[in-house]
């Protein structure tokens, strides 16, 4: 679609609750210590390389989707470590196994995390951000160690679909 112009399209965003992040992934929510291992847990993927948790540090920019992310090795978590809210936008896995795979830009969802939780991605589903209005936050980030050299599949909304989307917070 090159030489098209980009059309820009409002994304609001939803709540995040475990049923609306059940298709993408987990939102796990604060829980007693000692509690079992049950439904409310993110069951993760990390068998595939090296994992790796740090805290990610993010300068703010503008909550604009032009590209969109997946990683199909790793099942990735964030968190806001200072417990604020931020927001994410999610398109489905489909076949996190497919090389070739894009998203179906009528399928992505904008979603405010709520501050004191964390989002665990399923392998494979499509994401962009975190996205914030503070000038700078840090985010523990659950990965493979070479999970953005090796597994980093981008598509470029503005390239593919001209369209890209601003999130409405």
């Amino acid at each position: 679609m090159s030489g098209t112009a980009t059309r820009i399209q409002a994304l609001p965003t939803r709540p995040a609750t475990p049923a609306a992040i059940a298709p993408y992934g987990t939102l796990i929510e604060p829980g007693e210590d000692g509690m079992p291992f049950g439904a409310a847990d993110a069951v993760l993927d990390l068998g595939r390389g090296t994992p790796r948790l740090y805290i990610m540090r993010l300068a703010a920019r503008p909550m604009r989707v032009a590209a969109i992310t997946r990683h199909a090795a790793v099942t990735q978590c964030l968190a806001s470590t200072r417990g604020e809210d931020w927001f994410i936008a999610l398109a489905s896995p489909g076949d996190a196994g497919d090389a070739a795979a894009v998203p179906d830009p009528a399928g992505i969802e904008a979603f405010r995390i709520p501050g004191g939780t964390a989002l665990a991605l399923h392998r494979g589903t499509w994401h962009a951000g975190p996205f914030f209005t503070a000038p700078s936050m840090d985010f523990l980030n659950l990965e493979l160690a070479d999970t953005n050299t090796a597994d980093h599949r981008t598509v470029r909304l503005d390239r593919a679909f001209a369209l890209a989307f601003d999130i409405v917070p």
